[in-house]
């Protein structure tokens, strides 16, 4: 089975996250949701753990489904192929709605109302 990888922090998890993993997904396609190991700090204020929990609440059914997969992947650096790799590279760009929602705002939010 193939599925459309997508590597990120998802700190949080927000409906711009949701728009983006939805375009391969209203195409048929699964999802692979990569969490980058990153250490916590003031940009990640939550653990790998913490969001693979966050992930799977809010997409439980999906996961049950065979729709999407989760896991923690090492922090990356770069992302490489080479030519005839079997796949393809796909950006895929948000309406302006989507694009101006902000996990920075969303976090500073979040501390605001002591969540954080």
């Amino acid at each position: 089975m193939k599925y459309s990888l997508f590597i990120g922090r998802w700190q949080p998890w927000h409906d711009g996250h949701r728009w983006l993993i939805d375009q391969q997904l209203n195409k048929g396609k699964n999802v692979w949701l990569a969490i980058r190991n990153v250490p916590t700090d003031k940009n990640n204020p939550f653990t790998p753990k913490q969001v693979l929990d966050n992930l799977t609440k809010e997409l439980i059914d999906l996961i049950q489904e065979g729709r999407i997969m989760i896991s923690i992947i090492p922090d990356i650096d770069s992302v490489n192929y080479g030519r005839g790799v079997g796949y393809e590279i796909i950006e895929h760009v948000p309406p302006t709605e989507i694009n101006e929602i902000s996990a920075t705002k969303i976090r500073e939010q979040l501390r605001n109302e002591g969540k954080l």
